[in-house]
């Protein structure tokens, strides 16, 4: 089975099967990402357009295979803090970040199944993990390209759904506030990979070189081990 990899600027990294069975295009949503199957013999091109006019399905799926739901049991570590949820006898939310601990505190008439709440606890938590995210990830990319030699001209976070990073052709770097939920490795894996990104703009065997020689040869197993995870 033939493979590769296309981005796209809405819906992020999509992996492309080429199948000898497949007798049609299809698409789906696996692990964050879009994958798509297309005949030994089909177009590219007609995949393309097949992507297009699924767009907005496609990323209604993205958005609802990756939104986490939060409560009193949630048990999530991230790169710098453990969360903590509770009630506790008090009318308004309230979080605070203390020694590696997000505690974050609901009113004891909560209902962890309303959508609102979860709207609520998305926007704490995702202050929390932009506030750490600013903290920790330039610092870690700045170290990483001075130590391989590699140079950018901008780094920005955000909260990006369909994508870890990205790099433009002016070599702007974009980091999505989700790494902050990766093992160490695979945050580095990224950072790397958009690094690399500055240097070869595609996916190309030239750019797999290059991965490899920052991961010492891993770039492949580090790739198979971030299409597990998914973003928060």
């Amino acid at each position: 089975m033939n493979e590769q990899e296309i981005f796209d600027e809405v819906l992020g990294m999509i992996r492309l099967r080429r199948h000898p069975r497949a007798r049609r295009y299809t698409l789906r949503v696996e692990n964050g990402q879009v994958i798509g199957t297309l005949p030994v013999r089909g177009s590219e091109r007609e995949m393309l357009a097949f992507i297009s006019q699924h767009r907005t399905k496609l990323q209604e799926l993205l958005t609802r295979n990756t939104t986490r739901r939060f409560d009193e049991q949630t048990d999530w570590q991230t790169l710098t803090f453990h969360l903590r949820i509770f009630r506790c006898p008090r009318t308004s939310f309230y979080m605070t970040l203390k020694e590696g601990i997000l505690h974050l505190a609901c009113p004891e008439a909560t209902d962890f199944g309303s959508e609102p709440v979860q709207k609520i606890l998305r926007a704490m938590i995702g202050r929390a993990l932009r506030h750490e995210a600013l903290r920790v990830l330039p610092k870690r990319l700045a170290a990483l390209a001075a130590r391989y030699g590699f140079s950018y001209t901008r780094v920005t976070v955000r909260d990006m759904r369909t994508r870890w990073g990205s790099c433009s052709s002016e070599r702007r770097i974009s980091l999505a506030l989700s790494l902050m939920t990766l093992p160490e490795h695979l945050i580095d894996y990224v950072l790397l990979h958009e690094l690399c990104h500055t240097v070869e703009m595609n996916h190309s065997q030239q750019f797999w070189l290059l991965m490899n020689r920052v991961t010492d040869g891993q770039a492949q197993k580090l790739r198979r081990d971030l299409r597990k995870q998914s973003v928060w």
